[in-house]
C-alpha cells in the first residue's frame, strides 16, 4: 500500500508523510500566533514545514526558523534543504563572521541560533520587517533573560506571524504565561501521546528503574558531608532564618537576595551550605572523581567562606581527603558498574544522558576502558567545550554507527533527530519535566524503546526522580489550562492583549 503524502507546491514530492494532527497543527499555526506542543520524536519540523510553505507561498518576506543549539539549527537546515523547493536557505550561527552574516541575512529562509539573531538585529544587520513567518523551536526557553523574548520583543509592532514548538510546556503556571506572553500568542496546538489522532504513531517505550547501592567509601564522604551541611543549618537558623528541613538547595537559593540585602551575618554560613548541598548532589550522583573536580574549581574561587570551608571546616576536610584515597584506589560511582553490566546486554544504539560535564568525562573514559565504542557530546562553552563543527561530526559519527554510545549533557536533550536509538539511559536524574521528556523522546522514534534510569539509594537522585514525575505529570495538563485561559481572555489573532 503507498503512503499518502504531503502536496504543496513548495514541499517536494513524495517526501513528508501525511499525517492528519500535522496537518491540522500546522492548520491552527497558520491561521493565529500558535504554539505547537507535540510530544517528541511525532514531527514537529514537518508542522514547521507546512507552515513555512505556506507563508512562502501566499506573502512576500522570509521566515526566520530559531533554535537554541548550532547543531540543532543545523539539522533543521539539513531538513529544510531536503524537503522545502526554495533554493536559497541560510545557516547562521555565531561561528559566521559579520562579513558573510550580511550576505547571508538576504536568504528567505534563514535557520539560526538566538544570540546572534538578537545581536545582529541590534546592529540593524537584519530588519525585522524582512520576515513574516518567526519559529522558536523549544519554545519552552522563552522566559527570563533568554535570547528569545528579546527577538520577540525586536518583532513587536511587526505583522509577523510568531510560531512556538515545544515537546512540553512547563509545569509552573507563572512560566507557561510567561511564554504565551512573550509569544503574543493566542491559541495552543497540543497533542498528547494519548491523543487519538496520535496515538497509531507513537511506538512503546518500557521504562525501567534501577537502584544502585552507594559504595561504603561514598557513605561515608556522603555522611561527612551531611554533618557539616547539618552544622551550617543550625548557624543559619540561630541567625533568624527560617528554614524548613528538606536541606533544599532551591529553598536556600530563594533566601539568598534577603540574607544578602537584610541579614548580612548569615551571608557565610549561607553561601557554605549551598557550596556544600552542591558538592553533595555531585557526590551522589555522579561519583568520587566530578566531586572533587568540584573541590578543585569551588578552591580556586574567591568568595565568602571558600577559605573557611577547606581550610576550618574539620568534616569537609576529611570528606575531601576520603575522595581523594578512594579515587587512588580506583572507585568510582556504583552506577558505572552497572552501566557495563547494562551496556553488555543491549543490542542497538544507546544514548546516556548526564547532567554534568565531568561525568561525562569519567563515563566516556571508563567505556572507552572497556573497549564500547562512545562518543560524548558536550556544549561548546569553555576550554574543553565542542565546537560546531565538532558537535555535528560526533552525532553523524553516532547516526552511522560508529559509536554504539553516545553520552551526552543537556546540550544532546533537545531536538537531536537520532531515529535508531533503542536505549536512553538517564545516568542522574532532573527536578524538571521538560528535560524528563525531552530526555525520554530521544528513544522510540521509528521502533520499540527502552528507558533505564539510574538511581542511587537514598540520594538526591531518588528525589529529584519523584519531583520530575509529579511535575511530568502537571506539565500534560498545562496546555489544557492555558488554552481556558487564552478563550477567556478572548485574544485577538495578534494575542496582543491577552498578558499586559
Amino acid at each position: 500500500m503507498s503512503i499518502r503524502c504531503i502536496e504543496h507546491p513548495l514541499v517536494k514530492k513524495s517526501a513528508i508523510e501525511y499525517r492528519e494532527y500535522q496537518v491540522n497543527l500546522a492548520r491552527q499555526a497558520i491561521a493565529d500566533n500558535c504554539l505547537v506542543v507535540l510530544p517528541t520524536g511525532l514531527g514537529k519540523t514537518a508542522v514547521a514545514l507546512q507552515v513555512m510553505a505556506e507563508f512562502l507561498s501566499r506573502r512576500t518576506g522570509g521566515v526566520l526558523f530559531l533554535a537554541p543549539t548550532r547543531v540543532l539549527a543545523h539539522q533543521h537546515y539539513e531538513f529544510l534543504k531536503s524537503n522545502l523547493l526554495v533554493d536559497d536557505i541560510a545557516l547562521i550561527t555565531g561561528e559566521d563572521t559579520i562579513s558573510k552574516r550580511k550576505k547571508l541575512w538576504i536568504n528567505s529562509v534563514i535557520c539560526a541560533t538566538p544570540e546572534i539573531v538578537k545581536n545582529d538585529l541590534d546592529r540593524q544587520l537584519v530588519s525585522p520587517s524582512q520576515f513574516v513567518l518567526v519559529i522558536f523551536d523549544e519554545a519552552h526557553r522563552t522566559i527570563g533573560d533568554y535570547a528569545y523574548a528579546g527577538i520577540a520583543e525586536r518583532f513587536s509592532g511587526t505583522n509577523v506571524r510568531m510560531m512556538g514548538m515545544t515537546a512540553t510546556l512547563p509545569s509552573e503556571r507563572e512560566k507557561a504565561s510567561e511564554i504565551l506572553a512573550i509569544l503574543k500568542i493566542s491559541s495552543i496546538a497540543q497533542r498528547t501521546e494519548e491523543s487519538p489522532d496520535v496515538e497509531p504513531y507513537v511506538q512503546q517505550t518500557d521504562t525501567q528503574w534501577i537502584r544502585v547501592e552507594l559504595p561504603y567509601e561514598m557513605k561515608q564522604i556522603q555522611s561527612l558531608i551531611k554533618s557539616s551541611i547539618d552544622l551550617q543549618y543550625g548557624e543559619l537558623v540561630k541567625l533568624g532564618l527560617h528554614l524548613s528541613n528538606t536541606r533544599s538547595l532551591s529553598e536556600l537559593l530563594r533566601v539568598r537576595d534577603f540574607v544578602l540585602r537584610q541579614n548580612r551575618r548569615a551571608a557565610k554560613p549561607l553561601f557554605t551550605a549551598i557550596r556544600l548541598i552542591h558538592a553533595l548532589n555531585i557526590l551522589e550522583s555522579h561519583g568520587i572523581t566530578p566531586f572533587l573536580r568540584f573541590c578543585e574549581r569551588t578552591k580556586e574561587k574567591k568568595g565568602v567562606g571558600i577559605r573557611d570551608l577547606f581550610e576550618n571546616n574539620s568534616n569537609f576536610e576529611k570528606a575531601v581527603r576520603l575522595a581523594m584515597t578512594a579515587q587512588q584506589k580506583g572507585i568510582e560511582h556504583s552506577k558505572i558498574a552497572k552501566l557495563k553490566e547494562i551496556l553488555g546486554e543491549l543490542t542497538g544504539k544507546s544514548l546516556i544522558f548526564t547532567s554534568y560535564r565531568d561525568s561525562v568525562e569519567v563515563i566516556h573514559e571508563k567505556l572507552t576502558q572497556m573497549n564500547i565504542p562512545a562518543g560524548f557530546l558536550i556544549g561548546k562553552a569553555g576550554e574543553t567545550g565542542l565546537k560546531q563543527k565538532k558537535q555535528i561530526e560526533t552525532v553523524q559519527k553516532f547516526r552511522d554507527g560508529q559509536y554504539k554510545v553516545l553520552v551526552a549533557t543537556r546540550v544532546g536533550e533537545e531536538g537531536l533527530d537520532i531515529s535508531e536509538v533503542n536505549t536512553v539511559i538517564f545516568f542522574d536524574n532532573v527536578p524538571s519535566s521538560i528535560r524528563y521528556v525531552q530526555r525520554k523522546g530521544r528513544t522510540g522514534r521509528k521502533d520499540y524503546g527502552k528507558l533505564i534510569v539510574l538511581i542511587a539509594k537514598d540520594t538526591t537522585d531518588e528525589t529529584y526522580y519523584w519531583i520530575g514525575k509529579r511535575k511530568v505529570s502537571a506539565a500534560k495538563k498545562m496546555g489544557e489550562k492555558m488554552s481556558k485561559f487564552l478563550e477567556k481572555q478572548d485574544v485577538s489573532k495578534s494575542g496582543l492583549d491577552a498578558f499586559l
